[in-house]
């Protein structure tokens, strides 16, 4: 009996050490283990990719250890010399590849289609198409076969809970009625600044010209009537178009246009909701990425006129 005793302790020794001691990768592996895959798949699939030494002792481990129904299927990535017990370990915990998709701030919605649609790993076809503005820019994170439209609707999701969110601590001074009203403009402040700093003072001029029942005069919503929202204009805008004849050219119409012209971020979204109190009325780029801000056209007309003479000056 003491023999046996002996010989068993050996045993469980050797066998615990051979799942504790690292194991044979070399390099790093990435695996995808499928759905519905038994433990002993599981194992030969490890051992033929080099991850463990023996897919029978593997077996016997996931039992011993009672995981036999908790190991996950995903895409996993394998250092190299993981124990026995590690890679178990990454497959009971479900330490699976977490991808990621970002949107920045001011695509369209057909620009972040494009960028779903192009996304590796995700599956399936987007059949519900959500309007202009409906999706809030940032990073989304994702596993091996999930499906874009299930990470369309968190886009949309997520632009939902923060504009309600944001909407409830609005300055209540601001004319706006309604969070729709809100994501329209902040999508046009999104378009005129990539300076933080400019976003809640252009937001102050267009509710100065909205007040005087002045057109708000943005260029980019005339490139999204050209364009609908799918294409670059891929030139600059002449005199001709801010005549075209368009629901969303705030040229020739006063006050808001139907609907958001891009999909805009967190910042531009308060930016509106907290506009900087000013009795700007115009601002024109300045040449060094930020704009020049006038309380009166004739001020206004000085800053277009340094802003050519700076075009000019590039093209000599």
């Amino acid at each position: 009996m003491v023999l046996v005793a002996i010989g068993a302790l050996a045993g469980f020794l050797w066998f615990d050490q051979q799942a504790r001691d690292p194991g044979p990768l070399e390099s790093e592996t990435t695996l995808v283990i499928p759905r519905g895959s038994g433990v002993g798949a599981i194992a030969d699939q490890l051992a033929d990719a080099g991850i463990i030494n023996d897919p029978l002792l593997m077996v016997l481990r996931v039992r011993w250890r009672g995981e036999g129904r908790q190991l996950k299927a995903g895409e996993y990535i394998f250092v190299p010399a993981l124990s026995l017990d590690d890679v178990i370990s990454h497959l009971s915990e479900g330490r699976t590849v977490v991808r990621k998709i970002s949107v920045p701030e001011g695509l369209t919605t057909a620009a972040v289609l494009d960028l779903i649609a192009a996304a590796d790993g995700l599956t399936g076809e987007v059949e519900t198409l959500p309007g202009e503005g409906a999706l809030l820019p940032e990073t989304y994170h994702y596993q091996l076969g999930d499906s874009r439209a299930t990470v369309l609707e968190r886009m949309a999701s997520a632009m939902t809970g923060t504009l309600e969110e944001l909407w409830q601590g609005r300055d209540p001074d601001i004319p706006l009625t309604s969070p729709a009203e809100a994501v329209i403009l902040a999508s046009i402040v999104e378009k005129e600044t990539g300076v933080p700093e400019e976003r809640a003072h252009i937001a102050g001029v267009f509710y100065n010209r909205l007040a005087r029942g002045m057109p708000l005069q943005s260029d980019p919503t005339v490139i999204f009537a050209l364009t609908e929202g799918k294409d670059d204009l891929g030139r600059a805008l002449t005199r001709a178009d801010w005549e075209y004849e368009h629901p969303y050219n705030t040229y020739r119409n006063t006050g808001l246009p139907p609907g958001p012209i891009a999909n805009p971020g967190f910042d531009a979204i308060y930016a509106v909701l907290h506009p900087l109190e000013t009795d700007d009325l115009y601002f024109v780029a300045d040449g060094t990425g930020g704009h020049a801000f006038a309380r009166t056209l004739d001020e206004h007309n000085d800053n277009v006129a340094a802003y050519r003479a700076w075009l000019r000056s590039q093209e000599e």
